[in-house]
């Protein structure tokens, strides 16, 4: 995985639960937190380094982390369609969804029906 992160989707299971090994391979590219072994996926620093390099990193991680608002704003900061992956409370919560719009304005697509139905928070 050190020449290319993408190597981690034929490791064996073994080297998938390794947290260096998975560390070293979502740094390079995030959204190999795919092929990580599910113990990894829900490890919220492994998860925060597969954002860091692209918001849809959210799609594979852990519900517990989906539903972590501090992990949700990061994924959104990076690519605001990533909202459609994040826990159904945080599609409704006006800070995450503006931070979500702000990046992507396709954003919104994703947001709760009753943000999306507001004229206030539609026309911020």
């Amino acid at each position: 995985v050190a020449q290319n992160g993408n190597a981690l989707k034929y490791a064996d299971d073994v080297l998938r639960a390794d947290r260096e090994v998975v560390m070293q391979s979502v740094a390079q590219k995030g959204y190999t937190l795919e092929y990580a072994d599910d113990v990894l996926r829900a490890d919220r620093e492994v998860v925060i380094q597969a954002l860091a390099q692209g918001g849809f990193a959210l799609k594979c991680a852990d519900d517990v982390l989906r539903a972590d608002r501090e992990v949700v704003l990061q994924a959104v900061g990076e690519n605001g369609c990533a909202l459609q992956y994040a826990d159904d409370v945080l599609r409704a919560d006006r800070e995450v969804v503006l931070q979500a719009v702000g990046e992507n304005g396709y954003a919104l697509e994703y947001a709760d029906d009753v943000l999306r139905a507001d004229r206030d928070f539609v026309l911020q």
